[in-house]
């Protein structure tokens, strides 16, 4: 029985393997054709800044809510990333996870600072726009990343909330970079597939390691494993779908179009809103996956 047992989890590792290798690569096409549409071309460009210059129809509490939020977001970050990972790494003893979380926290904000003077200056394609790259955004990276060492840290039951709760973090940290004017919404959308391509290796070397905290009962063993975590992004990412297409409609060529004011912004909000809940459900989804199974023996 231990035998099947064990020859069926060495399939699915070989499987899981494959899943994060994918999920892996498409992030990083998606940030390739993030540039691409976004910076290189006249539409995207457009589209991005046109989200940004409609975002100063919030000035007032909102800027200044979102200024402070944003002055105090690296210690936010830091501390609440900081006492997840330190309580998990001394009261439960997960050193080489500690390790592994806080290298690809680390990498990912050091690739984004790279990218952002590698990646060329922003050419001039009709559209009136600062030249500076400004991609990928750095607090959402930090922000994201932070999260996201949380999720690789915690037990299987704890992951889906810790999933919902830093992918909530990392949203409304990349709508405050949008509202504040400092990113444009391509920005936190690059952010976000830089800490995916980081971060999800990362989760599968830790699966590799055979951790034995790495195992579950499945979605309802526990409220924090409730599906409602994995309902809640879901239904997010809808509404924002609903809102991007309200506002591209209302200025859309034909009868009835719009001279925009802020369906710009809202469908820039709705990109950063999709974008980051899409990766919550794959990251919650992939790592529900990847966690073992309770063996008979242990039941």
């Amino acid at each position: 029985m231990n035998n099947v047992y064990q020859h069926s989890q060495r399939r699915a590792a070989q499987g899981t393997g494959l899943l994060f290798f994918v999920a892996t690569v498409a992030c990083l096409l998606a940030l390739a054709g993030t540039y691409y549409f976004f910076v290189r071309t006249t539409t995207g460009q457009f589209i991005d800044e046109s989200a940004l210059v409609e975002a100063t129809a919030l000035n007032g509490p909102a800027t200044r809510t979102s200024t402070k939020f944003l002055d105090a977001l690296p210690v936010i970050s830091l501390v609440l990333a900081s006492i997840v990972v330190l309580f998990v790494t001394i009261g439960r003893h997960r050193w080489a996870a500690a390790g592994i979380a806080l290298a690809a926290c680390a990498g990912a904000n050091a690739a984004t600072q790279l990218l952002k003077n590698w990646f060329p200056a922003r050419p001039f394609t009709g559209v009136q726009t600062l030249e500076l790259n400004s991609l990928p955004s750095g607090h959402t990276t930090l922000a994201a990343s932070a999260a996201a060492a949380v999720v690789l840290m915690v037990s299987p039951r704890w992951r889906p909330l810790a999933a919902f709760a830093g992918g909530s973090f990392a949203v409304v940290t990349g709508v405050s970079t949008l509202i504040n004017q400092w990113h444009r919404p391509s920005d936190v959308v690059a952010a976000y597939l830089v800490v995916g391509a980081f971060m999800l290796p990362a989760g599968w070397l830790m699966m590799r390691l055979g951790n034995a905290w790495n195992v579950w009962d499945g979605f309802g063993e526990h409220w924090a494993a409730s599906r409602w975590w994995l309902l809640l992004p879901v239904i997010a990412g809808l509404s924002a779908a609903g809102v991007a297409v309200y506002s591209l409609m209302k200025i859309a060529p034909g009868d009835g179009q719009e001279t925009s004011t802020t369906n710009y912004f809202w469908s820039g909000v709705a990109l950063i809103v999709i974008a980051g809940y899409l990766c919550v459900v794959a990251v919650t989804w992939l790592f529900a996956h990847a966690a073992r199974r309770r063996a008979p023996a242990e039941l």
